[in-house]
């Protein structure tokens, strides 16, 4: 009977261990069945670091790893480069593969980065606003196969508010004046915003809390920690109506009154600390260990506040309801404040270098004073469209610093755009980077990373992406945000003005260069109809294309306006319309460039019809106007454009007929008067928020052939 005993104790550990990776069996069933019973998992002792190997025995392939999250990877890391298959956010490819390669020599692959981590606040609203469980289950797939292990996790912050505001003696009607609608709240969260976008209904609250759960839940499962809301002192604009504490009003950022700063260090802090981190225990467990939350982001006054007491007096509070958790702070701009900085232990902080691809602020303060952090890019902003990265950049910093006198105190790597439909190979390269200890050339990296994105290997392919790396996928200086904009979703006018704010139009790459990868690119396409990935990139391409040329058709049509010649004028704007039309049919040609998918999402996510309404005004105003009702300080439009079918046509197109039609009727000698474009895009947005109308779109070979015989001439 004691050799029985001693037995079953023996077993029951090895039955835990094997029982770690069955959330990864459960992936293979979700993405490549066909993996089923070919895969064997089994633990590997790690000191700390996460590792894993492949080997073949047999007919099986055998994945030891040191836990989950390193038996993801290293299934992702079989399946790009032995079976020519991946998962992305701009299509999947995972058809099966039969037989299954083999792993001839055992691969081993230790995780240099202690932090794989991902996610910008933005990217909740611009790429995952309207996301449901399915979508979250391919997102939370896709993290674990590429060695996510920390991830900002925000999206059931309004239940944690709502119940500590009514401790506080807030009424339903005032908590519904903070709360912000379901494609703002990463600007609520960070400080920037409050009301806009709403009133969020109660069962949407419930819905995203009850999301939010799921999501940590299989978080859990993948070794992925989570990184919540803290509480830094943002309180509703009313509260300073309501209260004696100490509060700095924080005005307004744009147009939009900021929330407030109660003011870290005084016992009303303490209490809505305790009440706040209360609620979040409640909501979503007490076993949290990272927290974000930046006071001051963009902007804020500081005035009147000792940063150095308010950082020791936020971290307190933190510690207090979760002992020895991490304050997750954004090095971004002027953040986090030095002042702020000297007074935290740094041993609980983790600092996200959030621009790497053109700052070095990790370089310029000295590792932060020597407080953990990670080397993260953005690469994208407001999920504007465009093809764009510095990929050998992100290498070159990477193994820079690893090699650099605070390598000490780089403890990974990040991903945080604010939006991930787009340039995929940014976040495989990034991603990867915190499992490769060697420097990486990018330029050998995309031979293997054009397999496993088409799933087969081809010359036209190749020679393109090396030209793409050449052009778009350059590494040069300069300062940019994102990528270069498209003149035909800019608001109409005869000016260099980029389509956003803060955005460019002006390319810093070899145009002509670009336009030979591209055609090159296309001329893979007979062998690639049945690939999905293929199909995605080469219309992207083509988009790129046109938008490039049309800026040659622009500067024309303004010169022959400027020149007043009307005949020029007339055939160049005409040239100039064609070309939106053909970037629309083009966008048509797949659901994944539609702003009918969009729509889809955003409707079938509502679960009564106020939650729809709801969901679809957001959307659409989103990536239209953004925000702001007031002409004076209209700064965000276009921030979130889209080059999608349907809305190229119905909304960009349509704009430029109207001041098309307004230049004209002034070369007549009619002097009219300009659009106003500001309250007719919100009335747009108004009157179509219903799905379009299903129109019969071209095949993309049509298109191609189409765009192929396009010439610009614009002597």
């Amino acid at each position: 009977m004691r050799k029985f005993t001693c037995l079953l104790l023996f077993l029951i550990p090895l039955e835990l261990l094997a029982r770690q990776f069955k959330p990864v069996q459960d992936l293979i069933k979700r993405r490549t069945p066909w993996l089923i019973n070919q895969v064997v998992f089994k633990p590997l002792k790690s000191d700390q670091k996460d590792l894993f190997e492949l080997q073949s025995i047999g007919s099986k392939l055998i994945i030891s790893a040191s836990g989950p999250n390193a038996a993801a990877v290293g299934l992702n890391w079989y399946l790009k480069y032995y079976c020519h298959r991946s998962m992305s956010h701009m299509g999947d490819n995972l058809a099966p593969v039969y037989p299954i390669p083999v792993v001839k020599e055992k691969v081993r692959v230790e995780a240099p980065a202690k932090y794989r981590y991902a996610l910008n606040y933005c990217t909740y609203n611009y790429t995952m606003s309207f996301y449901d469980w399915k979508d979250w289950e391919h997102e939370l797939d896709w993290m674990a196969l590429n060695g996510v292990n920390l991830m900002l996790t925000v999206n059931g912050m309004e239940a944690v508010w709502q119940n500590t505001l009514k401790q506080i003696g807030y009424s339903d009607q005032e908590i519904n004046d903070f709360l912000v609608g379901p494609a703002y709240t990463a600007w609520w969260l960070m400080g920037n915003i409050q009301s806009w976008g709403g009133p969020m209904p109660q069962s949407q609250i419930d819905g995203r809390k009850m999301l939010q759960q799921k999501m940590m839940r299989r978080m859990k499962e993948f070794g992925i920690e989570p990184v919540l809301q803290g509480f830094y002192g943002m309180v509703p604009g009313s509260l300073k109506e309501k209260s004696k504490a100490k509060i700095i009003d924080q005005k307004t950022w744009g147009a939009f009154k900021r929330p407030d700063i109660l003011v870290p260090g005084y016992p009303d802090f303490s209490r809505i600390a305790g009440i706040y981190y209360k609620e979040l225990q409640k909501a979503y467990g007490k076993n949290i260990r990272f927290f974000a939350g930046d006071p001051f982001h963009e902007g804020g006054i500081t005035e009147g506040i000792d940063l150095k007491e308010a950082g020791k007096s936020i971290q307190t509070e933190m510690q207090r309801s979760f002992p020895g958790s991490t304050w997750v702070l954004q090095g971004w701009q002027d953040n986090p404040k030095q002042k702020m900085l000297d007074g935290l232990d740094k041993s609980h902080i983790l600092v996200q270098e959030l621009f790497g691809e053109f700052t070095n602020n990790w370089e310029k303060r000295n590792g932060y004073d020597s407080t953990p952090f990670i080397w993260c890019v953005v690469n994208n902003f407001g999920e504007r469209p465009g093809v764009y990265g510095k990929l050998q950049r992100f290498a070159d910093e990477v193994d820079r610093i690893r090699k650099g006198p605070y390598k000490e105190v780089l403890k990974g790597v990040g991903v945080m755009p604010e939006g991930l439909n787009n340039n995929p190979p940014v976040y495989d390269l990034m991603l990867e980077l915190g499992w490769r200890k060697d420097h990486v050339e990018v330029k050998n990296w995309l031979t293997d990373y054009t397999k496993y994105r088409y799933g087969s290997s081809d010359q036209h392919i190749q020679q393109a992406w090396q030209g793409f790396l050449e052009t778009i996928y350059q590494s040069i200086p300069g300062y940019q945000e994102g990528a270069s904009e498209s003149v035909f979703c800019i608001r109409p006018a005869l000016d260099s003005k980029p389509a956003s704010r803060w955005g460019t139009r002006v390319r810093t790459y070899d145009l002509a260069k670009f336009k030979e990868a591209a055609l090159e690119f296309a001329k893979a396409a007979p062998d690639f109809k049945s690939s999905d990935t293929y199909q995605i990139d080469l219309i992207n391409m083509l988009r790129q294309v046109l938008a490039n040329d049309g800026e040659r058709v622009f500067e024309a049509m303004v010169k022959a306006y400027n020149d007043k010649n009307t005949a020029q004028f007339s055939r160049f704007s005409a040239q100039f319309l064609d070309m939106i039309r053909l970037t629309d049919d083009l966008l048509s040609s797949h659901p994944y460039y539609q702003l009918n998918t969009y729509k889809t999402q955003a409707l079938n996510l509502g679960k009564t019809e106020e939650e729809k309404r709801l969901n679809i005004k957001n959307a659409m105003m989103l990536i239209t106007y953004w925000g702001e009702n007031i002409p004076a300080e209209d700064n965000l439009h276009e921030y979130a454009y889209k080059e999608w079918g349907g809305l190229m046509k119905d909304y960009y197109q349509v704009r430029w007929e109207m001041y098309i039609a307004h230049l004209q009727s002034n070369l007549q000698g009619k002097n009219t008067q300009a659009p106003d474009f500001f309250w007719w895009e919100r009335a747009w947005v108004e009157k179509n928020m219903e799905l379009r109308p299903e129109m019969p779109a071209k095949t993309l070979d049509q298109v191609t052939a189409e765009i192929l015989k396009l010439k610009i001439d614009v002597q």
